[in-house]
């Protein structure tokens, strides 16, 4: 996992623009939103990995293949640029934990028989409800 991580963080682009939010009159001086630009097909990812990072980044991917991540919610530089690292490997950790596969249940016959007898009662409640024909 470091090894993917430490790869995404050396290819990793940073650009700093002009961010809304905190500041005072600081935030019309300095650039200190950062845009961290990753391109995953340069991450060199086992296929599985690869599909479930894709799926997790969603909209922050572009047609490029490069994630995206915006960081605008501290006033330095160096903050974002922790923040927006710090959520990049914690979107590649998501990425390499395998999900756990679903176990099917099977209802045994006492189970199906109380069910069942609960639709049947909950079906003819409703029936009570319609209007009453004389």
């Amino acid at each position: 996992m470091g090894t993917i991580l430490d790869r995404a963080n050396a290819i990793a682009e940073e650009s700093f623009i002009a961010a809304s939010g905190p500041g005072g009159q600081n935030v019309n001086k300095v650039a200190t939103a950062v845009q961290l630009r990753v391109n995953i097909y340069d991450l060199g990812l086992a296929p599985r990995i690869f599909h479930r990072l894709k799926d997790l980044a969603g909209s922050r991917l572009n047609a490029a293949g490069e994630i995206v991540i915006d960081a605008r919610n501290h006033r330095t530089q160096e903050a974002n640029r922790r923040e927006a690292r710090e959520r990049l490997g914690d979107l590649i950790e998501q990425a390499l934990k395998e999900p756990k596969k679903r176990a099917k249940t099977r209802v045994n016959r006492v189970g199906k028989t109380k069910r069942l007898a609960g639709k049947k009662a909950h079906g003819q409640k409703k029936a009570l409800r319609g209007k009453i024909d004389l």
